[in-house]
């Protein structure tokens, strides 16, 4: 195996990405019933890759992309002591690549990026039953700040 590289997703990876988006909601599936059944998206990849105030990366690994993150600067909240936080999201590692760092690789870089802008808080979502995605961002230093809880009748 290669070396694993980070670089910004440029617009001719759309493809793949997509590919990956649908690969994130296929293992959330399972966590929220809730989910439509037909093919849906969270995110408007093309557009956070135009952004100014958001970076979407790649991890490329002999000229195959194997992994991706999005960090996206957003206003926090007004009861929050810092105006603008940043947020990260689109995590995803291909199958074949997963258990070698390459989130965490991604990650790192995305946090990188943030503290550019001048951002020092740091927030992500995981599903709470996603205990594999909750150990690799605690591995990072995430910790649960807030958990949302749902009833459906």
């Amino acid at each position: 195996m290669g070396k694993i590289t980070i670089r910004a997703a440029e617009q001719a990876d759309l493809p793949i990405l997509k590919e990956f988006e649908q690969g994130i909601i296929s293992t959330e599936r399972p966590f929220n019933s809730c989910l439509k059944p037909e093919n849906i998206c969270y995110y408007d990849i093309g557009a956070l890759i135009a952004g100014d105030n958001s970076k979407v990366l790649v991890a490329e690994e002999d000229g195959a992309l194997v992994g991706s993150g999005y960090a996206r600067i957003k206003e926090s909240k007004a009861h929050l002591i810092h105006d603008f936080h940043c947020y990260l999201g689109f995590m995803y590692v291909a199958p074949s690549h997963r258990g070698r760092g390459v989130n965490q690789l991604v990650i790192q870089e995305l946090i990188k990026w943030g503290k550019l802008k001048g951002m020092q808080d740091f927030y992500l979502e995981a599903y709470a039953d996603n205990s594999s995605a909750l150990k690799a961002y605690e591995k990072i230093g995430f910790k649960i700040s807030l958990v949302e809880m749902k009833l459906s009748q």
